[in-house]
């Protein structure tokens, strides 16, 4: 599947889930069987934060297989999650890269109104260096996610991905509506 194909498939998802509010993605244990036995070959690589409202698989109506999660506070980008994006671009052949940031994000919030200690900090710093004085949630919130694009995509690995159809791009889900935005 290309990178178009994947983000309409992404797409019609998010506007099934926004309008149902029921998933339907196929968990069944014949897909299971089929994936334990044949592999994955996932159409889309999510980076999204930990957030337990924010459940890509749900948010785009996957299901087993369809999508390569990756979940860290504030969907800050280091070396784990660039290691992890090339391992499913390179050897699982997805070509759509999502940053999906969402409203109400608590590691935004703690950037702008707090100084966090301990582990949390490491996270909340990076959020900073992303949105500089932004206080705007949602300006912030995209802010943000514009910066793990721009580091994904300093990769070399990436880079030479792209060149190969691989698209990489950001979105905001919105904790109240169910949708999800694509930024420009």
């Amino acid at each position: 599947m290309n990178s178009s194909e994947a983000l309409n498939r992404l797409m019609e998802g998010n506007r099934k889930y926004a309008e149902s509010g029921i998933p339907c993605g196929d968990i069944s244990p014949e897909k299971r069987l089929k994936l334990a036995s044949c592999g994955q070959e996932p159409y889309a690589i999510i980076i999204s934060c930990s957030d337990s409202r924010v459940i890509p698989e749900v948010i785009f109506n996957a299901g087993l297989g369809d999508l390569f999660v990756i979940r860290v506070a504030g969907n800050v980008i280091d070396s784990h999650q660039l290691g992890s994006i090339e391992y499913a671009a390179d050897h699982l052949g997805s070509m759509l890269i999502v940053v999906l940031g969402h409203t109400r994000c608590g590691a935004v919030d703690a950037a702008i109104h707090h100084e966090p200690e301990g582990y949390i900090k490491f996270i909340t710093d990076e959020i900073v260096r992303a949105i500089g004085d932004e206080k705007d949630p949602y300006r912030a919130a995209c802010l943000n996610v514009r910066q793990s694009l721009a580091m994904i995509e300093s990769s070399l690995s990436i880079q030479e991905d792209e060149s190969r159809g691989l698209r990489v791009m950001g979105a905001i889900y919105d904790l109240e509506t169910g949708k999800v935005d694509f930024l420009d």
